[in-house]
Order: C-alpha cells, then sequence, then structure tokens
C-alpha cells in the first residue's frame, strides 16, 4: 500500500512540476508578444484545456469505437502550442524582439482556441441500438409431450375403435395476438427513426414503413410500435 502511494505521489508531483513549467513558459511567450496582463495569463489555461479536453474526448470515442479523427487533431493542435512555446522560450528565441510573425499567430489563438472546445464540446454521441434479448421458447415435444407407452395389459382393456364416420371438427378460428405497447425511445433515437424516414421518402417518394425502419435499426420486432409512433 505504500509503495502504491508512494508511485502515486511521484506521479502527481511529477506533473505539477512539468504543468509549472509549461504554464510559465506559455505566459512568457504570450507576454513578450504584447498580450500583457491577465492575457498572458489566460493563453496557458486556454492551451492546457484545449489539450486536456481533446485528449478526454478523443479516448471516450475510441472505447465507444467511433471515429476519434477530430479530437486528435485538436489535440495535436494544442500539443504542437504548447511544445512550441516551451522550445521558444529556451534560448532560440529573443523575447524582447519577438518577430510579428509570431504576434499574429499569438493574437490569432484565442479564435482558434474557441472554434477547437466548440467542435469538441458538441461532438455528436449516437447510442448503439442494441436488440433485447429474446428469451428462447419451448420446443414443440416440451409444449406437447408424447405420451407414454402403455402396458400390454392396459392396451388389452381398451375399447374397440368404432367404425362409425367421426363428425368434421369445425376449425377454430387463431387468436387475435393483443397489440404490442409504444416502448418510449430515447432522443437520438428518434431522430435516428425520422432522418430515415425522410431519406426514405425524398428517394422513393412514399412514406417509410416502420418494419423497413426498424429492421434497418437493427431494433427487434417488438419495436415496431414503437418505431411507428415517431413516423
Amino acid at each position: 500500500m505504500r509503495a502504491h502511494l508512494a508511485r502515486v505521489d511521484a506521479v502527481i508531483v511529477q506533473a505539477v512540476i512539468a504543468g509549472a513549467l509549461s504554464f510559465s513558459h506559455l505566459h512568457d511567450l504570450a507576454a513578450a508578444a504584447g498580450q500583457g496582463g491577465w492575457k498572458a495569463w489566460a493563453y496557458p489555461v486556454s492551451v492546457d484545456l484545449l489539450l486536456v479536453a481533446a485528449w478526454r474526448r478523443m479516448r471516450g470515442q475510441q472505447r465507444a469505437g467511433q471515429s476519434a479523427g477530430g479530437p486528435r487533431l485538436w489535440f495535436l493542435v494544442a500539443l504542437a502550442a504548447s511544445l512550441g512555446a516551451n522550445v521558444a522560450t529556451a534560448g532560440l528565441l529573443d523575447l524582447d524582439h519577438v518577430p510579428a510573425s509570431l504576434r499574429v499567430v499569438v493574437a490569432g489563438w484565442p479564435a482558434v482556441a474557441f472554434f477547437g472546445g466548440t467542435l469538441l464540446a458538441h461532438a455528436p454521441h449516437e447510442p448503439e441500438a442494441r436488440a433485447a434479448p429474446v428469451s428462447p421458447t419451448n420446443t414443440d415435444e416440451e409444449r406437447h409431450p408424447a405420451p407414454a407407452a402403455l402396458d400390454t395389459p392396459d392396451r388389452e382393456r381398451l375399447p374397440a375403435p368404432s367404425t362409425d364416420p367421426e363428425p368434421a371438427a369445425e376449425p377454430v378460428a387463431a387468436p387475435t395476438p393483443a397489440p404490442v405497447p409504444a416502448v418510449p425511445l430515447p432522443p437520438a433515437l428518434v431522430e435516428r427513426v425520422r432522418a430515415l424516414a425522410e431519406e426514405h421518402r425524398s428517394s422513393t417518394g412514399r412514406p417509410a414503413d416502420p418494419d423497413t425502419v426498424r429492421a434497418r435499426l437493427g431494433l427487434p420486432p417488438s419495436m415496431t410500435a414503437s418505431v411507428a409512433a415517431h413516423l
């Protein structure tokens, strides 16, 4: 337990030191590029927040099996900004005479960070439609077991079969199945249902069939009424 806490403490200390140094380098570069006062302190916060947000969104989409190209792009942009500031303040750049191109990059960073943060915050999340598990049904043999074989004395006591013709059995009407009540769907799945219906209407000129939409979503037949309620 103590060894585990020691490893965790070392990681936290290392992260705090590295974060403080990177934060200071970004502040110094922003101040040298003409962003004084509170604006120089806001630049490192913006870069680090975009870096963390892009990393979390990228990991979340990868765990969900989705493409993470957008979050990965913004993660690389924020990493390049942080790494560039660290390298620029290592003595390779005269902070008293910052090039005009660097001033333009620093001044344009807020718009880039705002755009990237907005895209990360509003990235769509589509829940995967999973079919409800279907309980196995009994076979015909389980529902109607075969009668046990009769012993010889029992067969002898049975009456002789009648030769009179049996009356024709009247057909029995099959019971009408009770309608399946509609189950509420999640909002994201409702939008997907309506999008598929609109796509079918625009391509064929006819309203979409609930069974067709339900099959394309991979839902069980019991969800047809729920799909039809939103068409």
